[in-house]
């Protein structure tokens, strides 16, 4: 696995913007699913979003950029499914921490939702001050499920006791977790169908500092149907990009995740979507803000 990612680069682009010394980007591979709960295949999440991003052009309209050319680095996978889920909170904490520490800009793509336990952990001891933005048809809250609370339904359980929390897009819930919602702090989607005031809202709870984690489950299975727990009734592209817009016009954005990607042979629009939505993800990082 380490031999074929460190073949690639980002969208094929020359090795000269994909070196760790040139890139103010990393971009982490997490093919990680040991946790997923009903479908499981996000382990090869990583794979297919790089090798969709070959067929991405590097020119984005909106920002008038060609973002690459700052450097996108592709690290060595972190973890693999023999890997405990404990032990995989633990690695990406490391990687993650070690490339914060060399002053990156630091991207995750998994892999399931649990993964974001460990970036969390490090990117919060750099900035302890950070609020996390949570975009998710599930809460994640729970604080162990099925005995394990590494599981991907506890992603956000550890971050909710130590940081502000903003959840976006929520449509799926236990009744247990609601005693664990930051109050005011979450928006369901039936909520966010009605009006675009949620936007100015959740941004304003938001800190200076905000890490965004992405379950592409978030979208609406019309236009994102390769995720392990689809739900109906999410976002569009449109609506989600022009939230993002404002959110990294608004606060600093130090690093975001795309997570419970799991492709389908007969279906490559998902993982072109997440593809899509990384590259304007750093358009947006570094054309809209001076960060």
């Amino acid at each position: 696995m380490k031999i074929l990612y460190e073949k690639k680069t980002f969208a094929g682009i020359s090795k000269k913007y994909a070196t760790i010394e040139k890139s103010k980007t990393v971009l982490i591979p997490v093919p990680y699913d040991s946790t997923q709960t009903w479908k499981k295949g996000s382990k090869k999440g990583p794979e297919a979003f790089l090798d969709a991003s070959e067929h991405i052009e590097l020119y984005d309209i909106e920002t008038n950029s060609e973002v690459y050319r700052k450097g996108i680095f592709i690290a060595p996978p972190v973890a693999n499914n023999s890997t405990s889920s404990k032990k995989m909170v633990q690695k990406v904490y490391n990687v993650t921490k070690k490339y914060l520490f060399k002053e990156k800009f630091v991207t995750l793509i998994g892999g399931d939702h649990s993964i974001s336990i460990g970036s969390i952990r490090a990117f919060g001891e750099k900035y302890p001050k950070l609020s996390i933005l949570h975009m998710d048809a599930h809460i994640d809250l729970r604080p162990t499920y099925k005995g394990n609370p590494y599981n991907h339904a506890c992603s956000m359980h550890e971050a909710s006791k130590k940081y502000t929390l903003i959840q976006i897009g929520i449509r799926s819930m236990d009744i247990l977790e609601k005693k664990f919602l930051q109050k005011g702090n979450v928006f369901y989607m039936h909520e966010i169908y009605q009006n675009d005031l949620w936007m100015h809202k959740s941004i304003q709870k938001l800190s200076k500092y905000v890490f965004i984690s992405i379950d592409i489950d978030v979208f609406d299975p019309s236009i994102a149907p390769s995720t392990g727990t689809p739900e109906p009734g999410g976002l569009d592209w449109y609506t989600t990009l022009k939230f993002f817009k404002k959110v990294f016009e608004k606060k600093e954005i130090i690093g975001f995740d795309i997570v419970e990607l799991l492709p389908n042979e007969k279906e490559s629009s998902t993982d072109f979507l997440a593809v899509k939505l990384y590259y304007k993800l750093l358009s947006y990082k570094y054309e809209l803000t001076t960060s």
